[in-house]
């Protein structure tokens, strides 16, 4: 199916301008996936490069705050991306699950911890995701038996700090 050039053009316009992620962009302006990547690369080879011209659009806006927030950002789609992964496997036991909570909670300490200075009001919803590190210690030293329980409080839980800090 051919598409006007100003499809094309909203397209490239959502995701450098607007930083829209690219299946967002295509998915709004009713393109598939495949077709806005080619674009994209055509793009490039045209000599038009979409993710420097982002990059640049992003600093030019708000600067490094920005760019902050957007590394945050980036980071925390794929914390949730690895929370739908584990809750999807049930073959994971409940033990490995809080270890790797407990991993991708000390991650996205690192990785507030390095945002803080430039976005102090990230400081809140790290304590928050500490509190929950630590308590997922606590029950995978403590109480082991109890903990697929804290799995499956835990999601519902995270949506709830990032309601209230984030």
């Amino acid at each position: 199916m051919a598409h006007a050039p100003e499809t094309r053009d909203k397209i490239r316009r959502l995701y450098v301008f607007d930083r829209i992620g690219l299946e967002m962009a295509a998915l709004q302006c009713g393109v598939s996936m495949s077709t806005a990547s080619r674009w994209k690369r055509e793009a490039m080879d045209d000599g038009d490069d979409w993710d420097k011209l982002r990059a640049a659009a992003i600093l030019a806006g708000d600067g490094i705050e920005s760019v902050a927030r957007a590394a945050l950002a980036g980071f925390l789609t794929q914390y949730q991306a690895t929370m739908d992964s584990l809750n999807a496997n049930p073959d994971i036991p409940a033990e490995k699950k809080v270890q790797m909570l407990a991993s991708l909670a000390d991650s996205f300490n690192k990785t507030v911890a390095a945002s803080r200075k430039v976005l102090p009001e990230t400081s809140q919803l790290a304590t928050a995701m500490e509190v929950v590190q630590k308590m997922a210690t606590f029950i995978r030293e403590k109480y082991p038996k109890h903990a697929q329980a804290f799995v499956e409080v835990l999601e519902p839980f995270g949506e709830e700090l990032a309601k209230t800090y984030g």
